[in-house]
């Protein structure tokens, strides 16, 4: 009797301890899942923090934008970036709740700049273009600008868009500006922008530059005995605007309140005739 009543307390400690085992072990395999959900939860957060509010989150909107092309993009006097893109920009970022950070890349790297999210935006004098619209998001147009075909004064050869055919055109090779030289058979020297396409006009190593005629009209105010000329302008005018990866649909709608709120307080007005004297927006 003495021995069954000690196997029966020995079975009966080792259920217990057995029960006391399976339940530790349900609960850490229950803190397991909780765990991993939480986990997913937060990847799920993470993943969906994109555009705006991955904008809002580091505090900063990260703006590609060449520096080097005036009126809209350059350094002035005392090194400091300026210009009526970098401004419509900064008050754009204000109107967000954020700091804008400037990255300046060349032109002909911007777009790939964008591809590898090196910055969140483009504000650059992009043209819009069904090209462009397949890959890339656009916000709504901040600019608008006609084409224009300069060459040096002495040049009595070209008058017009057909006489680019077997002349030397420097353009800048992913601009929208280099189609029209092309379709007029111009042949095209690179260049890295609107100051070094004036540089080789100037020097004569080519012919003409298909270019901005804002940009144009700003070289001849700033240099009003600079030896070149306008001779046509293209027929449509180009619109700029922001440029943004595919998928930030709500940073976009961001911008684009912020650029309708500016138009409507004459904020953008101001910025359009510092640099212009004129409203440039239509």
């Amino acid at each position: 009797m003495k021995k069954f009543s000690l196997l029966t307390l020995m079975l009966a400690f080792t259920m217990v301890l057995l029960a006391a085992c399976g339940g530790n072990a349900n609960n850490a395999a229950s803190n397991n899942t909780a765990n991993t959900a939480a986990g997913s939860e937060e990847a799920a957060n993470n993943e969906a923090q994109s555009g705006l509010e991955a904008v809002k989150a580091s505090g900063k909107l990260r703006i590609g934008t060449e520096g080097t092309y005036a009126p809209f993009t350059f350094h002035d006097e005392s090194g400091n970036l300026t210009g009526f893109d970098v401004d419509i920009a900064r008050e754009v970022s204000k109107r967000i709740g954020v700091e804008p950070e400037f990255i300046e890349t060349q032109w002909d790297g911007m777009f790939a700049g964008l591809d590898a999210k090196r910055f969140d935006v483009v504000f650059n004098e992009v043209s819009i273009n069904d090209e462009r619209k397949a890959k890339y998001d656009f916000s709504d147009p901040y600019i608008v600008s006609k084409a224009v075909l300069i060459v040096h004064q002495d040049n009595n050869d070209i008058k017009g868009f057909a006489d680019l055919k077997g002349k030397k055109s420097a353009q800048s090779l992913t601009s929208n500006l280099t189609e029209i030289a092309k379709s007029n058979g111009a042949e095209i020297v690179g260049t890295e922008g609107f100051n070094q396409a004036i540089d080789l006009l100037l020097s004569k190593r080519v012919d003409a530059t298909v270019n901005d005629g804002l940009s144009f009209l700003d070289l001849k105010t700033q240099r009003p005995d600079v030896p070149l000329k306008s001779v046509a302008e293209a027929d449509n005018a180009a619109e700029s605007a922001a440029l943004f990866n595919k998928g930030s649909d709500d940073l976009v709608q961001a911008v684009n309140k912020a650029l309708a709120d500016m138009k409507a307080d004459g904020t953008y007005l101001t910025i359009s005739k510092k640099y212009f004297s004129e409203d440039v927006s239509k």
